[in-house]
């Protein structure tokens, strides 16, 4: 199956999306992580019940900002996408509780408001999830950088 300019251009907006996760979700871990202020962070990653829960806090920062912005330049783009799409469905499903959000709004099951307030909002994680599900199956295109490093040369 050969793609067309329109497919390639098409993933090239999709993996820009990558830029918005790396700034909007990342960078701030990162910050925090980096001057000391990831205490909230790393306490919710051990709330989530990971193991060494400092290392998956850098890991989950790690995987959204140079994640993103790997995804966003088309650079190892399967990879930092398969990893960037774990961290949100962690987020998504573990932090936010998007199944039990939906079971109770669709009224099969019942959850108090102040529940669902202190879980937070996981549209946004869902976006990404889906967009980096996308990339990885997809893969970056013609306009990455990995296609600029696969690309053969012909022999002369």
């Amino acid at each position: 199956m050969t793609r067309t300019l329109l497919d390639d251009l098409a993933l090239l907006v999709l993996r820009l999306a990558g830029l918005l996760l790396a700034f909007r979700h990342g960078w701030g871990k990162v910050d925090n992580l980096t001057s000391g202020q990831g205490a909230r962070l790393i306490q919710g990653a051990g709330e989530l019940g990971f193991p060494a829960p400092e290392v998956f806090a850098w890991a989950a920062a790690l995987s959204e900002f140079a994640g993103g912005i790997a995804v966003a330049l088309g650079l190892g783009t399967r990879i930092a996408a398969f990893f960037a799409a774990f961290t949100m469905a962690v987020a998504a499903f573990g932090r936010h509780h998007a199944h039990q959000q939906f079971l109770a709004a669709l009224g099969g099951l019942k959850v108090p408001e102040e529940t669902i307030k202190a879980w937070g909002s996981p549209e946004l994680a869902l976006v990404f999830l889906i967009i980096m599900l996308a990339v990885v199956l997809a893969g970056p295109g013609r306009f990455a950088v990995d296609s600029l490093l696969t690309r053969r040369r012909p022999r002369g």
